[in-house]
C-alpha cells in the first residue's frame, strides 16, 4: 500500500452519485448525490482511511407514508492491510485485508451509506399514522372508524353484554 509504504496522505473530495445504489429501496423516493470526504494516512502498518460522508435523502416515513427530508451526517473509519503484510488475520478483526496496493473505497463508503439509513423514517416523533380500516392520515384529520379494538378470544363475552 502506498500510504504505508511510501507515507503519502491522499485526500479525497468527491461528489458520488447513489441512484442506482438505492434504486431497489422502495422507501427512497429521492437522493441527492453524497459527499464525500475521506483521509488517508499511515497508521500502525495499515492505511486508515477516515472522514464524513454527508447524504440527503428523501424517504417515505413509516407511519404516514408522506414524504420524510432525511439529512445524514456519517462518520467512517476503516483500516486496510495487505493480506500478504499480516501475520495474525484474526487478531484485529476491525482490519479489512486487500490483496493489491490499490483499493476501490466505493463499495466501503457505499455499504456506509446503507448501514445508517434509517430503518423506519418518520415525518415526526409524534405522527400518528394512517388509519388501519380507511386509510385517512391521522395527522391530517380525524375519520369517524372505531378504535375499539377487542382481542378475538373475548369475542363472545361480548356478546353476552348485548
Amino acid at each position: 500500500m502506498e500510504v504505508v509504504s511510501k507515507g503519502q496522505e491522499p485526500s479525497f473530495r468527491e461528489k458520488l452519485d447513489v441512484t442506482e445504489l438505492l434504486q431497489d429501496r422502495k422507501d427512497v423516493v429521492s437522493a441527492k448525490p453524497m459527499s464525500v470526504e475521506l483521509d488517508v494516512r499511515p497508521y500502525e502498518g495499515t492505511a486508515q482511511v477516515a472522514g464524513e460522508l454527508r447524504a440527503d435523502v428523501t424517504m417515505v416515513c413509516s407511519r404516514c407514508l408522506e414524504p420524510v427530508e432525511e439529512h445524514l451526517r456519517i462518520p467512517i473509519e476503516e483500516r486496510f492491510a495487505l493480506a500478504t503484510m499480516v501475520k495474525d488475520p484474526e487478531a484485529d478483526e476491525d482490519l479489512i485485508l486487500v490483496k493489491e496496493d490499490k483499493v476501490d473505497l466505493q463499495p466501503y463508503v457505499e455499504g456506509t451509506l446503507l448501514i445508517y439509513l434509517p430503518m423506519a423514517p418518520l415525518c415526526s416523533d409524534d405522527c400518528k399514522g394512517l388509519c388501519p380500516d380507511c386509510g385517512t392520515n391521522l395527522n391530517e384529520q380525524s375519520c369517524g372508524c372505531s378504535r375499539d379494538v377487542i382481542d378475538p378470544r373475548f369475542e363472545a363475552l361480548k356478546k353476552l353484554l348485548e
